[in-house]
């Protein structure tokens, strides 16, 4: 199984940037009809973790891929999951 990955550790206080990169890594996934994108935004305050989760929350996001799931081993990693 194909999976991207997207660490946000580079980028944490660059807000256009880490949506710019977010987007960039869900229209790659659908493009490669890819399964799974790792995202890793870290532990931290939280707050970064947070402003993905709201991101992936947006209507025309969520309509592009099947699951989110936060890792429960990591606490600052997600994936998300595709369907096609």
């Amino acid at each position: 199984m194909a999976k991207l990955k997207l660490d946000l550790h580079d980028i944490f206080n660059k807000g256009g940037k880490i949506e710019t990169e977010l987007n960039r890594i869900i229209q790659q996934a659908v493009e490669k009809r890819i399964e799974l994108v790792e995202i890793i935004p870290g532990k931290g305050s939280g707050q970064l973790k947070k402003s993905v989760l709201r991101f992936l929350a947006r209507p025309e996001i969520k309509s592009l891929y099947h699951r989110v799931e936060k890792d429960d081993k990591n606490f600052g990693r997600i994936f998300v999951h595709f369907r096609f």
